[in-house]
């Protein structure tokens, strides 16, 4: 297979990590590319999706993934038929994507419909409204606060699902080493 550190864009980083069969290799790399797409997203100013995307995609899911992977075998083994039909349906659909992009505004336009309608609002009323003096805080913590508080209740609940899972097993090894 490819080096992790592979001339050219990113899409061959991506190709590497769909056809490896050691699954370390692979949790590794994609952990890197979480941690390539949080650098992107700073660079994108979008500071609190960047470190999200640090900590749970190149964080929580790397040692997650660590950890299953050290319960089960590391080692895939080849598909025992072809894989033509989703291969055929993941480029329909990516074209499709790629189709739908054409009617968007230009990146960083001013006159893109969102900066027409709330974000004044937002700009203008949210230290009036919520009394927090940082914008973001305030649109993240208040007007999204639903919001917020769901994807939190996400995260912890699929953080303690995977403690069940991974202490039922530990508990099913114990009895396994015990004499009838």
């Amino acid at each position: 297979m490819a080096p992790l550190l592979v001339r050219g864009g990113s899409h061959r980083r991506f190709i590497t990590i769909v056809r490896m069969r050691n699954l370390f290799g692979v949790v590794v790399l994609a952990g890197v590319y979480s941690f390539l797409m949080a650098s992107v997203l700073i660079v994108y100013d979008a500071v609190d999706v960047a470190m999200t995307e640090a900590a749970v995609g190149a964080g929580v899911s790397t040692v997650l993934f660590l950890a299953a992977l050290h319960l089960t075998k590391s080692m895939e083994y080849p598909a025992a038929r072809p894989a033509a039909i989703p291969l055929i349906v993941s480029g329909i659909v990516g074209a499709a994507l790629i189709w739908a992009t054409y009617d968007l505004p230009p990146y960083g336009t001013a006159v893109a419909p969102i900066h027409q309608h709330i974000v004044p609002y937002y700009i203008e009323n949210a230290v009036k409204d919520t009394l927090v003096p940082n914008l973001v805080s305030a649109i993240l913590a208040d007007y999204r606060g639903f919001d917020t508080l769901g994807e939190t209740v996400v995260v912890f609940t699929a953080g303690i699902g995977v403690m069940l899972l991974l202490k039922g097993r530990r508990s099913t090894r114990k009895s396994e080493g015990r004499a009838p």
